[in-house]
């Protein structure tokens, strides 16, 4: 057998486990040849892991806790939901059959054909921006590139971009400016290393149907720039690695972020899954690194994440841990990071009314916390750019609590233990989701007045009590005269925006009476001074 892709992509048409037969042979041949050394890399930070693990996250990211990300781009201008790009080429799914019935069949009216339709005339970055900070977000992330292979930025390696078409602006650029103005951090997110796989879609057909076996626009060599050249299908089932990914696209995603790192020079860089491609990654990470270090006395002030554990390992990591819709189960060693949404990550009209609650968010924010955590937190925005009224209503619930409690969220550290309550135990099946981290906030439930997640500052503990009492004395149990955490005396108690409590201390816990009058809506944040606490 002569192995070339396409007699191994035939073979395994047929079926034959093509792995089987010489994998050197065949992995070459499917362009997954060992990378070729990317360019060297100036400054403290080489392209090994060795190297790497000199990294140290830095303060401004220990301290800010929470982060605001717009996840918006063309595929924002249909307003139904996320991985539309891929998803209208599946026949029977929900956006296929949208697609089909609002624009036409996938191989007349494609996905390059509704870029047009995004055309932000509401955007206005500046806006936005103030209106986040004023939320309390201590940093933003604009999307860069999604699956869909579509650069919001200048890109000089892909035409297919914001600047040229759909907008006709730099996103990346105008986002930036205006976080440098509001002086907020500035991240991008990339999701580029997995497109030649995710759209692959693109260039499949009908099973069934009139149009059956008719290629979708995709297939159209004219379009590959776009859709990829990706000869293999992946269509139900994605495999979430670089197995089949050639040395060609490797080589592509590498020049584009290296592109965005330059022009850009963000505070943060989001990968969607793991650090990819070992070798060019790991320039890519130096470059990063040693770029910020160039504008910060030597000292990098940039953060990238993975969703990798090991990446972030506390004696051998190399970046930020990040959890999708997810939270840790216990307080983790390096500062790491949430990302989620109030919704779908792509605006979905279907979805108004139907959002995250700021109650959820909080309690999501405060436990985070709690356990040396960030999170970072997506509005989706509507294909305009403008928030839509349900979104904005959260926005202004976080932005109330913030007002109140921020003392208690900014700059602080971990306790001594995370949390105290029902809720802090997990149940069975809860730890079997939690085992994987990534995707469990599913199995959360609301927290109630009986859970408490602390934080720590300047000597000063406060407690978050995660509801209203009702006139029911508030127990805080790890706070007992001899309980386990062995705390020293406490002095005062005080509520954030309430004032004084009256408080007592024995062996059941520290007791606390609350006022009448709520200071806020959500979780209510105790401060606790005295000698020891810590």
């Amino acid at each position: 057998m002569t192995f070339t892709r396409r007699n191994v992509l035939k073979q395994l048409a047929l079926g034959i486990p093509a792995l089987q037969l010489q994998p050197a042979k065949v992995w070459a041949a499917m362009g997954n040849t060992p990378a070729a050394t990317p360019p060297h890399v100036t400054g403290n930070f080489e392209a090994t892991r060795a190297s790497l693990r000199q990294y140290t996250v830095p303060g401004w990211f220990r301290d800010a806790k929470f982060g605001i990300w717009a996840h918006w781009g063309p595929q924002s201008a249909i307003e139904a939901g996320d991985w539309y790009a891929r998803n209208m080429y599946m026949q029977g799914s929900r956006q296929y059959d949208y697609h089909v019935k609002t624009y036409g069949h996938p191989s007349q009216f494609g996905y390059k054909d509704t870029i047009p339709r995004w055309k932000a005339e509401a955007f206005d970055a500046d806006y936005l921006l103030g209106l986040y900070k004023n939320a309390g977000a201590k940093y933003f992330m604009s999307m860069g590139v999604h699956h869909d292979n579509f650069d919001l930025w200048n890109s000089k390696h892909n035409a297919w971009n914001a600047v040229n078409m759909g907008p006709k602006k730099d996103i990346v650029g105008l986002f930036k400016k205006a976080a440098d103005k509001h002086g907020l951090k500035f991240g991008v997110s990339d999701h580029l290393w997995i497109s030649y796989k995710w759209f692959s879609t693109s260039k499949g057909s009908d099973s069934t149907g009139p149009l059956a076996g008719i290629p979708y626009d995709g297939a159209n060599p004219k379009f590959f720039d776009l859709y990829g050249k990706c000869e293999q299908v992946f269509n139900h089932k994605l495999d979430w690695n670089e197995n089949w990914i050639p040395q060609t696209w490797r080589q592509h995603w590498y020049n584009r972020m290296m592109d965005l790192v330059n022009q850009y020079q963000p505070d943060l860089l989001y990968c969607d899954g793991h650090m990819p491609f070992e070798e060019f990654g790991l320039s890519l990470l130096a470059h990063l690194y040693n770029t910020s270090a160039a504008k910060n006395n030597g000292i990098t002030q940039a953060v990238y994440t993975s969703k990798r554990p090991e990446d972030s390992a506390e004696k051998t990591g190399i970046c930020v841990y990040d959890v999708e819709r997810g939270v840790v189960d216990s307080i983790w060693p390096q500062p790491w990071q949430t990302d989620t949404c109030i919704g779908d990550w792509h605006y979905n009209k279907s979805r108004v009314g139907k959002y995250k609650t700021a109650k959820t968010v909080i309690d999501m924010l405060v436990d985070i916390v709690s356990r040396n955590g960030n999170l970072m937190l997506n509005i989706p925005l509507p294909a305009s750019g403008m928030p839509d009224v349900d979104e904005l209503h959260v926005l202004e619930e976080i932005t109330q609590w913030m007002k109140v409690n921020s003392e208690g969220i900014y700059a602080t550290r971990p306790w001594k233990i995370f949390g105290d309550g029902p809720l802090t135990a997990i149940s069975k099946n809860e730890k079997e989701v939690n085992s994987a981290l990534q995707f469990n906030e599913n199995s959360r439930k609301d927290f109630s007045y009986q859970d408490v997640r602390f934080t720590t500052k300047n000597g000063v503990l406060y407690a978050f009590i995660m509801g209203w009492p009702d006139d029911k004395p508030v127990v805080i149990a790890p706070l007992g005269l001899n309980s386990a955490q062995q705390t020293g005396e406490i002095t005062g108690v005080e509520l954030l925006g309430g004032g004084k409590l009256h408080f007592s201390r024995d062996g059941e816990g520290l007791k606390i009476i609350f006022p009448q009058q709520k200071p806020c809506a959500h979780a209510y944040c105790v401060k606790i001074t005295g000698s020891h606490l810590l």
